[in-house]
């Protein structure tokens, strides 16, 4: 009996190999590649693709039917508009500062 081994290849911008097939998010990220959020604290789980399908690469938040919700926003004003968010759930303003400063890391921030 001959058994199925499957091999999983992490590359750049989400895209995984699985038996030599690339597969754009097939394991996917773990936060929201533009504002840094967890996916496991994104109410729908991510954001949704043109099509329907969900997006395993951006959060609810900042990506619905295959647009970004604030296409225009800067990295700065990305980075404030997460410090705000982040004491209003009641962080303390350094650990806010502290979070964001991976933000321009993301994907979508990469140049």
């Amino acid at each position: 009996m001959e058994t199925e081994t499957k091999k999983f290849k992490v590359h750049h911008k989400g895209i995984h190999k699985i038996n030599g097939e690339a597969r754009e998010g097939a394991l996917g990220y773990k936060r929201c590649q533009s504002c840094g959020m967890p996916f496991s604290k994104d109410p729908k789980g991510g954001g949704t693709n043109a099509d329907g399908t969900k997006n395993n690469m951006y959060c609810s938040y900042c990506f619905e039917n295959g647009e970004f919700t604030q296409p225009d926003i800067t990295l700065e004003e990305m980075e404030t508009l997460i410090k705000e968010k982040m004491k209003e759930m009641g962080m303390p303003g350094f650990i806010a500062k502290l979070l964001t400063m991976g933000t321009s890391k993301l994907e979508r921030w990469k140049k």
